[in-house]
């Protein structure tokens, strides 16, 4: 898989221009980096080409986006924007300024040549645990594995994308309707199969979340909404239990 025909890859290091704190810590972990890396500034408010629907967010997470979380999907959407407009490079690697990375093997990732196996997003970490089906061991080198998520795993702090994958995903996230991490792990809706590397070649730094807490506080559903809401818990519910069923078939025959 490595060396054949790698990739152009940049890789892009999200940070608020005024984290002057968190951007020298990841410099100093990523001073013997083996890959030319650079900050991209982060989005505080909603990007213009998005459009936020609150109605829509209450219905689909159940309570309003706070302002951290649309800047967070803001810079997401501005990357891929990015990436489908730059003649420089075929992918990206995304990180967060809050991650330490496993440098060489990062390496290897953007060295190997992916396409053949279709891997158009990359998860090179995630928050929750969740079943997963392992679709390859020794992927890339011996004692990582390439498996496909089947429920939501939460996190942006690192994934590789490809160019088509960006098309794909700007299509289907211009209405903000829930964090941008839940939309990503929605693959039964937008087409991108949710796949990861493990063990993980990242960490994530102890730390408090520049989004802030206040995104967990419970918020009362107002009550004409209420119904609408339970059927698009249900509707949400059996979408994912279809594209469970159907991922767990394709992969019994292809063994």
């Amino acid at each position: 898989m490595t060396g054949q025909a790698p990739q152009r890859t940049k890789v892009l290091v999200v940070s608020m221009a005024d984290a002057l704190d968190r951007q020298h810590r990841f410099s100093d972990r990523a001073s013997a980096a083996v890959v030319p890396w650079r900050f991209f500034s982060a989005y505080s408010k909603l990007h213009p080409h998005l459009v936020y629907d609150e109605t829509e967010a209450l219905l689909a997470h159940g309570r309003p986006l706070r302002p951290g979380e649309l800047g967070c999907y803001s810079s997401h959407y501005a990357i891929w924007e990015q990436l489908v407009a730059d003649d420089d490079a075929d992918q990206y690697v995304v990180l967060e300024d809050d991650v330490i990375v496993d440098w060489e093997y990062l390496k290897k990732i953007i060295d190997a040549d992916l396409s053949p196996m279709k891997i158009d997003y990359l998860r090179l970490y995630y928050k929750y645990p969740v079943r997963q089906i392992v679709l390859m061991n020794a992927f890339v080198d011996r004692s990582r594995s390439l498996v496909e998520l089947s429920d939501f795993a939460y996190g942006t702090q690192g994934y590789l994308i490809t160019k088509a994958a960006a098309v794909r995903l700007l299509m289907h996230c211009r209405v903000v309707r829930r964090p941008i991490d839940d939309e990503l792990d929605r693959s039964w809706a937008h087409g991108v199969r949710n796949l990861s590397v493990f063990p993980f070649p990242l960490i994530e730094e102890s730390g408090a979340s520049t989004i802030g807490a206040s995104r967990f506080e419970k918020y009362p559903m107002p009550a004409h909404l209420r119904v609408r809401r339970r059927i698009h818990r249900f509707v949400e519910r059996m979408r994912l239990r279809k594209a469970k069923a159907i991922r767990r078939l394709r992969h019994a025959f292809a063994n």
